[in-house]
């Protein structure tokens, strides 16, 4: 098993990806809230940001927590399964 880096604390993983919008869905496993630095990973993604925005059902919201489902603008394309890591 590997070991997860100090400071990166695994918060969810991408369900699905708009690609017209740039905009990744992300099942929740843990708290996130804007201005959280997150590090998306999977086989061919690695993206490190800042949120700066997250909506539930198309409304924006501050903060959301594990079993909801979040839409995020993303920098670059991630795919379904991707982890979604809280870098502290």
């Amino acid at each position: 098993m590997e070991e997860t880096p100090v400071g990166k604390k695994l918060v969810g993983k991408i369900s699905h990806y708009f690609t017209k919008i740039g905009v990744g869905v992300v099942e929740l496993s843990d708290e996130i809230k804007v201005g959280d630095k997150i590090s998306i990973e999977g086989a061919t993604t690695n993206i490190q940001q800042t949120i700066d925005s997250m909506q539930i059902e198309h409304e924006n919201v501050q903060s959301a927590g594990a079993g909801q489902s979040i839409g995020l603008k993303v920098r670059d394309r991630v795919r379904e399964g991707d982890l979604v890591y809280k870098l502290e």
